[in-house]
């Protein structure tokens, strides 16, 4: 018989190969000749590794805003008055306090409160904006960053009724810092990630989308704030109070403030970075917010049909009795569309034109009521003056 060789077998692959191009992978595994049938196997794993290789978004969102992350740990003295288990209208009596053996009153206790938030850089000159719980009453504020340095701050002002507050990084820098975005721009199902230390867990980056826009506090039945709130789903838990909420750029759109917990767990909210924005400036340069009101609340125009459109401008539910809103003639269902001249698309722009304009100054508005048109003037006061 004639000797078959191995060449005679690999000519005889090869030209297999021709008419069947899947027999290289089907034979590559079991053949071991030098440069036949290897470049397909090194083509494949070259092709692997191109498609696993690129970093994903959250990583470069996280990769442009993390370094201005900081960790906030706060120290805060509780004084309370000596508890002895008697009415103080017993105490109050010296034969008394004889009688049960306390000759003097006890000297009132204090003891240290430690806490910790989450905060971001803002600004090159080492302002850090946070909420105003995290650092409320605070006697001392150390900040620590990513990088592992750890510095003194402090607060130059915090606003109660929007839950933020600026502290400045007693050291010098150079400073990480984080790019702030456009909340106005945001809409339901944008990618939404949280960056925060919750628990104390350093660095640490959930990501969600968002849910909606312009929650109310008092949606929540929380009273006393005046915020209308990112809600999203990305996770926020203790301590991520004050870290940002980016969008999947990297941009900063959104100061995490609260979670919901219990029932209907899972439910976060930020505050949109164009009021956090507009309220840290006021805080860096008069170490105060000011809060315009007209004393009326809002909702978005339904839409004529379900599934259609909503209609621009916004709705007034409310109107606050004695309020400027009410010495103005606005009337509960007037479609306020236009402010000083600007159109309206929705109740934050209402919020946003009427805290631009200031107090004590005329404003103009433009309402439907009943299919007409109304051109009217309102005074804006500030809040915390109206009783």
């Amino acid at each position: 018989m004639p000797t078959v060789t191995a060449t005679h077998h690999i000519d005889e692959i090869a030209a297999m190969a021709v008419s069947n191009p899947l027999l290289p992978l089907v034979c590559a595994g079991a053949l071991t000749f030098p440069g036949l049938l290897m470049q397909p196997p090194r083509a494949f794993a070259a092709g692997a590794a191109q498609a696993v290789a690129p970093t994903s978004f959250v990583a470069q969102a996280v990769a442009r805003s993390g370094p201005a992350v900081v960790t906030l740990e706060t120290q805060r003295t509780v004084r309370t008055a000596a508890g002895n288990g008697l009415p103080r209208s017993l105490m109050a009596d010296p034969f008394l306090r004889r009688f049960f053996g306390m000759q003097s009153q006890t000297a009132p206790r204090s003891r240290v409160e430690r806490g910790q938030g989450s905060g971001v850089i803002f600004d090159q000159q080492g302002l850090v904006l946070t909420n105003a719980h995290v650092v409320e009453n605070a006697d001392r504020v150390m900040v620590g960053l990513p990088d592992g340095r750890r510095v003194a701050g402090r607060v130059i002002g915090q606003d109660s009724l929007t839950d933020l507050a600026v502290v400045q990084l007693e050291t010098k820098g150079p400073w990480p810092t984080a790019p702030l975005g456009n909340s106005d721009r945001l809409q339901v199902g944008d990618w939404a990630i949280a960056v925060g230390n919750p628990f104390g867990l350093e660095n640490t980056v959930t990501m969600g989308i968002i849910s909606n826009l312009n929650r109310n506090m008092s949606q929540l039945g929380i009273s006393g704030k005046r915020l209308d709130l990112i809600q999203t789903d990305a996770a926020i838990n203790p301590g991520n109070s004050g870290g940002p909420l980016l969008n999947a750029r990297g941009d900063v759109i959104g100061i995490n403030t609260l979670v919901r917990s219990g029932p209907g767990a899972g439910l976060g909210f930020a505050i949109p970075v164009n009021r956090a924005r507009s309220i840290a400036s006021q805080l860096v340069k008069q170490g105060r917010a000011s809060h315009p009101m007209v004393g009326v609340g809002l909702s978005t125009v339904p839409a004529p049909k379900p599934g259609a459109t909503a209609p621009p401008g916004a709705v007034i539910r409310s109107v606050v009795p004695g309020g400027p809103a009410d010495l103005g003639n606005l009337r509960v269902d007037d479609v306020i569309v236009s402010i000083d001249g600007q159109s309206i698309s929705n109740p934050a722009e209402v919020v946003s034109a009427i805290d631009r304009h200031g107090v004590d100054q005329p404003l103009g508005l433009v309402v439907k009521r009943s299919g007409q048109r109304l051109t009217l003037s309102i005074t804006p006061i500030e809040m915390t003056s109206f009783r």
